[in-house]
């Protein structure tokens, strides 16, 4: 059994736990994924494989991606290819399905994605910077305020909390629980949060 897998994310809900509480969750579509290629240490300097998620129309890939899944001896191709490393290559077939039977409740997993993108944003949203005075006159609500120094060095520090473009970055949660695993539909249940829109793509594994 493989212990990671690709998935995209479909929403939150909450549902009842066996103590009666409400426990909120993220609904994922995990799998079904194939594993289209193996890297080797010998030809690629690291052990992974390759997974693909989601099924494309031929008439939708282009050719070196149409070649790629014809070596693996795949119809059509799929919309998201991701690598996994892992330490026993020998434990994988090209061709080979992975599904979400891999998981169980109360596993602990680690998912990355990408941040839902937030455009141009200042300080305060962007940093949690406190406000000025909202009052007797102030013309200081929003502003970042000061972000020089003295004679010495007499510049800006690099890394300096500014306002700038918010989200939109590859973000990793770690420690989540699976609450429930639904494998006739392919959805596993995450207890929390998870990074990413409706319908983005994540990658979860078993910690």
């Amino acid at each position: 059994m493989a212990n990671f897998i690709l998935a995209r994310k479909l929403g939150m809900t909450a549902i009842f736990a066996e103590d009666s509480n409400i426990v909120p969750v993220t609904v994922l579509e995990a799998g079904p994924c194939t594993v289209v290629y193996k890297k080797t240490l010998e030809r690629d300097g690291y052990k992974a494989v390759q997974l693909g998620f989601l099924p494309k129309k031929p008439s939708r890939i282009n050719k070196p991606l149409l070649g790629h899944f014809k070596k693996a001896n795949i119809t059509g191709g799929f919309y998201y290819l991701r690598e996994f490393r892992v330490e026993d290559l020998e434990a994988f077939e090209i061709g080979q399905v992975i599904t979400v039977d891999g998981f169980k409740v109360g596993d602990k997993v680690t998912v990355t994605g990408t941040s839902k993108g937030r455009g141009f944003a200042g300080t305060v949203k962007r940093w949690g910077f406190k406000t000025g005075p909202q009052t007797h006159g102030s013309r200081s609500h929003r502003i970042p305020g000061s972000i020089g120094t003295s004679t010495f060095p007499g510049r800006v520090i690099k890394g300096k909390k500014m306002a700038g473009h918010m989200g939109n970055r590859r973000v990793t949660i770690k420690n989540l629980t699976v609450v429930e695993v639904r494998p006739e539909q392919n959805l596993l249940l995450l207890k929390g949060a998870v990074p990413g829109s409706r319908n983005s793509l994540v990658m979860i594994r078993k910690q």
